[in-house]
């Protein structure tokens, strides 16, 4: 069943959990996915696109895990994974912004595994490298204009900084989500998952 959901729009998501209670009379699986990128010099971040940012990245995160810990609470299980990125474990220039709301996923993540454990629900968060989606290809036209390098260039490039040589396809970062959401991860939580190519080590 598809909804369309705005994550900055709280009643918009209580609607749509209600919609999957009356359809399916539960929820075994969250996954928490919805996000933008920007970026930019840190004196010319403007407030509205800040407030937007952590909007989509941060509190609609925590608003998709307030609204189903209810639910997962009555039905004693559940597992939840959130997505945060390579940029909540590091950062770079020009990426406060969008870092600052990733590294918040990873703090929520650990909070609620606490909260939520005891009544058998799993609280995970997977930190993707850069993944070949529309929006990391749109990032890669915009930063590599500034860098006099096309989009490919500049893919092939962040490709080299990490230890396996190359980006990743969107299915093996849905493979590490599949896992978390399965019971052969029933006992991990409160992680943040690097699936990242070894970039953050390299």
């Amino acid at each position: 069943m598809a909804l369309s959901c705005d994550v900055r729009s709280h009643p918009e998501q209580e609607a749509a959990f209600a919609a999957i209670l009356e359809e399916w009379g539960r929820i075994d699986v969250l996954v928490a996915c919805a996000g933008v990128y920007v970026g930019g010099p840190l004196p010319d971040i403007p407030p509205e696109r800040w407030e937007d940012l952590v909007a989509v990245n941060l509190t609609g995160v925590l608003v998709a895990n307030s609204l189903v810990a209810p639910i997962m609470i009555e039905q004693g299980r559940g597992a939840i994974v959130n997505i945060s990125s390579m940029a909540g474990k590091t950062s770079w220039p020009n990426s406060a912004e969008y870092s600052a709301t990733k590294s918040g996923v990873i703090g929520l993540t650990r909070s609620a595994a606490m909260e939520l454990g005891p009544h058998g629900i799993t609280v995970n968060a997977v930190c993707p490298g850069n993944t070949l989606t529309a929006m990391v290809r749109q990032v890669a036209a915009e930063i590599g204009a500034t860098l006099g390098m096309t989009a490919d260039q500049w893919l092939a490039s962040r490709a080299e900084d990490t230890a396996l040589k190359r980006l990743a396809e969107p299915e093996e970062i849905a493979g590490v989500i599949a896992f978390l959401a399965s019971d052969d991860a029933r006992y991990i939580t409160g992680q943040s998952i690097e699936a990242d190519g070894g970039l953050i080590l390299s």
